[in-house]
């Protein structure tokens, strides 16, 4: 019998083709539907790989009925949302990506920022609406981009440069803050300032979020550190979700004392805080980050690399419970 792969989502048609070579596959055809943890409990008994997306969550429960599972090729550059311990404990191997979204998440980065200071959404909005004010009308007025100060909370990584980089063509002058600061000759190479968290709240007219996930950094901008922030000042997020702490982001904006904010990332993905859909200084995009078409494929085709890897019994290249391997020797 050839082996079976159980893909969650639509994935470049490349990727498929070569899994399609080795193995049968089935898909999820569906684009808008995200697979439930009922329809993965039904298709996992039968499978030999689960290839499954950002979004997905593959639990314990999940794990147990994969009884013939030999990967869980995950499309992340971490598996936060699959239970690593239990597929170790069974050993499967749990294979994830490279950290190859860099620059496309900085581009929807700068492009919320860009969004949300100068009001494009709204403009774009009133067009469709046959509602054209005037080319010096007052009525969509909004911030300088240009010039201004960005600062980068957790902003030493990758993302956080690639924006880094990005500011430098927009003159502006760029803060970082992180537990651990870099080299001066690192700084000076990306052209960021260290400064402490607090002051680079108070002075950024944009707070860019970038720190990773962690029990640390959960609701690391909560209402204290929204107090601080400048009332022109604006929050931008395409990190993840739990760093900011939703409801004390709707009351800042609500009390308008930010200017606004824009979100690629939620604290409760998919479910968004009701207010935030009514604001019209913020800007909301539905995860985006690495939604650019040659970068998905690229995705696609490395973890389809790590399936063919265990397909033919070898480790594969992005496995992020290696030890399994080292223990089996």
């Amino acid at each position: 019998m050839r082996p079976r792969i159980y893909i969650t989502q639509p994935v470049a048609a490349s990727a498929i083709e070569r899994l399609r070579a080795v193995a049968d596959v089935e898909l999820n055809p569906d684009t808008l539907h995200k697979v439930t943890k009922a329809e993965l409990l039904e298709k996992v008994p039968h499978l030999d790989i689960l290839f499954c997306l950002l979004h997905d969550m593959v639990d314990r429960d999940v794990i147990a009925a994969g009884k013939r599972l030999r990967a869980i090729a995950s499309m992340k550059i971490t598996p936060s949302d699959i239970d690593v311990p239990e597929a170790t404990a069974r050993r499967i191997p749990v294979t994830v990506i490279a950290p190859i979204v860099t620059e496309a998440t900085a581009d929807v980065h700068f492009a919320l920022l860009l969004a949300v200071a100068r009001r494009v959404f709204e403009g774009d909005q009133l067009v469709r609406a046959g509602i054209f004010p005037g080319a010096q009308s007052a009525h969509l007025l909004g911030a300088w981009v240009y010039g201004k100060t960005i600062g980068l909370i957790g902003g030493g990584g990758r993302i956080g440069k690639a924006v880094a980089k990005r500011a430098q063509g927009f003159s502006m002058r760029t803060l970082y803050w992180t537990p651990r600061r870099k080299p001066e000759s690192e700084e000076r190479e990306a052209g960021l300032t260290y400064v402490p968290y607090d002051q680079l709240l108070a002075e950024s007219d944009f707070v860019s979020v970038h720190a990773p996930l962690t029990p640390e950094t959960r609701h690391l901008v909560g209402e204290r550190e929204l107090r601080l922030m400048k009332p022109t000042a604006f929050l931008v997020n395409t990190a993840r979700g739990p760093i900011v702490e939703e409801k004390a982001l709707v009351r800042a904006l609500a009390e308008r004392r930010i200017a606004g904010a824009g979100l690629d990332v939620f604290e409760n993905e998919p479910e968004v805080e009701p207010e935030l859909l009514k604001m019209r200084n913020v800007v909301l995009t539905p995860h985006l980050g690495s939604a650019v078409t040659q970068l998905r494929e690229s995705m696609a085709n490395v973890v389809a690399d790590n399936i063919i890897a265990v397909l033919e019994g070898r480790q594969p290249p992005n496995c992020w419970n290696a030890e399994i391997y080292a223990s089996s020797k």
